[in-house]
């Protein structure tokens, strides 16, 4: 007699298991990373869907303002979406940068910087935020030399005559600026360390009131934007030392660079673009980019910044990263030079 059949029962299913856990995982993650970049290209594709806001760090009346007005209209046609602008004055504009930098990564809040920007880094002893890697650029939308303006009553005409009645008169002086912080307190302060003469920080919130300020006397004078004193110069109501760049404005073609006037290391350009939070998705910084660039590249929009003194530029997002770093380094240099600081 044969022994009787065995039967062998072969459980597989603790194998199986151990090895199809492992591939179902890496499955399910695979299917998590697809969903995630497809709702990322979703969303870049949909972008705007929504209002966006740009925050401006100054009052109504400033330079900031003057850019960002003329060419509202034809971004928000670019964009097809409503473009509100909010205004968050103070603190050289490191209220509306700090806003920014809290906010939500997904293109519907941006800020227009200025120099400023740049220079509060050094400026400043603390900041809620890093100026480099807590935004992402997006686009420099224009350039702008300063104007040194006076009240039409002050007793100089030119940077020589300024020079000598400072150093004459060292507790007479007075310079407002747009803000602690901001380029117009920093090119005051710099004018003061590279001449040696003594004047007095009167800041104000914004370039409209410290315009203002200088109309009614209250300073003798100011580092301003070309596009706030122009108006006033042209009139009559305040009087035009010299302007900062490294060339004579076309629009005041009679006013010296105070370069030329007698101070050669003094060359000072603003400069006014966009961030937007850390994080933004590239695809929605590419869109803001191309609608911002062909906003201010628009030719009525081109011709009336023009008109008001600024050089229209548009760059990449890469370029204005670039620029902002050498900004940084520049004006580090600047700061420290002057002595200035700020809490």
């Amino acid at each position: 007699m044969h022994p009787p059949a065995r039967s062998f029962h072969f459980s597989v299913s603790p194998t199986s298991s151990a090895i199809s856990s492992p591939i179902s995982a890496v499955r399910r993650l695979g299917l998590g990373i697809v969903a995630c970049c497809v709702a990322a290209v979703a969303s870049a594709q949909s972008f705007p869907s929504q209002p966006i806001t740009m925050l401006i760090p100054y009052p109504p009346g400033g330079s900031a303002d003057m850019l960002a007005r003329p060419m509202l209209a034809q971004l928000q046609k670019e964009l097809g979406q409503p473009v509100v602008l909010d205004y968050k004055a103070g603190a050289g504009g490191t209220i509306a940068t700090g806003l920014l930098a809290r906010a939500k990564p997904d293109g519907y809040t941006i800020v227009m910087v200025l120099a400023a920007h740049a220079i509060n880094s050094s400026l400043y002893t603390k900041l809620p935020y890093d100026a480099r890697k807590d935004f992402a650029p997006v686009s420099m939308l224009a350039t702008l030399p300063l104007l040194l303006a006076a009240p039409l009553t002050t007793p100089f005409n030119t940077v020589p005559e300024l020079i000598s009645y400072g150093r004459a008169n060292p507790d007479k002086l007075t310079f407002a600026s747009a803000g602690n912080g901001n380029t117009s307190h920093l090119a005051g302060e710099i004018f003061k360390s590279t001449t040696g003469v003594k004047m007095l920080h009167v800041p104000y919130k914004g370039s409209g009131p410290a315009v203002v300020g200088m109309l009614g006397g209250e300073v003798s004078m100011m580092f301003d934007s070309i596009s706030t004193s122009l108006v006033q110069v042209k009139a009559g109501k305040l009087k035009a030392i010299a302007v900062t760049g490294d060339k004579r404005s076309s629009l005041l073609p009679d006013v010296p660079t105070v370069k030329e006037a007698g101070v050669p290391s003094f060359v000072i350009n603003g400069w006014y673009g966009i961030l937007a939070p850390a994080g933004t998705p590239p695809d929605v910084v590419a869109k803001l980019n191309q609608a911002l660039n062909k906003s201010v590249r628009e030719p009525k929009v081109a011709a009336q910044l023009t008109e008001y003194g600024y050089d229209v530029v548009g760059t990449s997002p890469e370029a204005f990263g670039r620029h902002i770093d050498a900004e940084l380094l520049r004006w580090k240099e600047a700061v420290q030079a002057s002595g200035a600081k700020l809490e």
